[in-house]
């Protein structure tokens, strides 16, 4: 068995990586093998002498399968921006077909759990043509969407479903996430209206993540509606 889904996010800075290393963590805790990728990440420095991403060295922390950083963030652009201006900035060409070359030859390790994460929300651009959707849409995985749990949500999150559905692919489940410190007024009521609002299964809602690791973390996500 091996099954992979596509991460998104309401928006930029909603905790994607930290649900996805929670994910990864669920799913380890189940004796399941993991595997995550970044295809493409905006906002580099460098380790040990070689041009990392945060979010994907959080990845590959996470993850059970050994890979190297090539091949789980084949793309790193310097610049903390949307992809299509950060490769614009450095002469580079970033598509859709590229991106699905580098994912599905990662896919080949075919491990029990599979992650393809995105950059941002579901429309950011990779180039003048194309955005981030048109790569999910080629890799026609299901998909997570990552919640951040604040005023504006119900429509951040509507609208992305809807995005989802009408590019043709499956909204897998959702997850809310604290993004702020104090808990949202009306959190429960919020909650509720997105399992009504949203025709997927919510699989956890996290704590507020400098006060987490995605260990703890990974207690309150429910993998089971993946049947994983």
């Amino acid at each position: 068995m091996s099954k992979a889904f596509f991460v998104t996010g309401t928006d930029t800075g909603v905790g994607k990586t930290f649900a996805s290393c929670a994910m990864l963590e669920a799913a380890k805790s189940k004796g399941l093998s993991t595997m995550a990728l970044k295809p493409v990440a905006a906002g580099a420095e460098i380790v040990d002498e070689r041009k990392t991403n945060e979010d994907a060295l959080q990845l590959q922390a996470h993850m059970s399968l050994e890979l190297p950083y090539e091949q789980i963030n084949p793309v790193v652009l310097d610049a903390p921006t949307s992809p299509h201006i950060a490769a614009h900035i450095e002469g580079r060409k970033v598509d859709a077909s590229r991106l699905l070359g580098y994912c599905r030859g990662a896919l080949l390790n075919r491990p029990d759990f599979a992650l393809v994460e995105g950059a941002g929300g579901w429309r950011v651009p990779i180039n003048n043509r194309e955005t981030l959707a048109d790569l999910a849409k080629l890799l026609d995985l299901p998909v997570i969407l990552v919640v951040s749990l604040k005023l504006g949500c119900l429509n951040h999150a509507i609208l992305t479903a809807e995005a989802i559905a009408n590019d043709g692919l499956t909204l897998a489940g959702w997850i809310g996430n604290r993004v702020e410190a104090e808990p949202m007024e009306y959190e429960s009521e919020y909650i509720a209206s997105l399992k009504g609002a949203l025709k997927a299964p919510m699989l956890g809602g996290l704590p507020f993540s400098a006060k987490s690791a995605p260990v703890e973390a990974a207690a309150e996500i429910d993998l089971s509606a993946l049947d994983l």
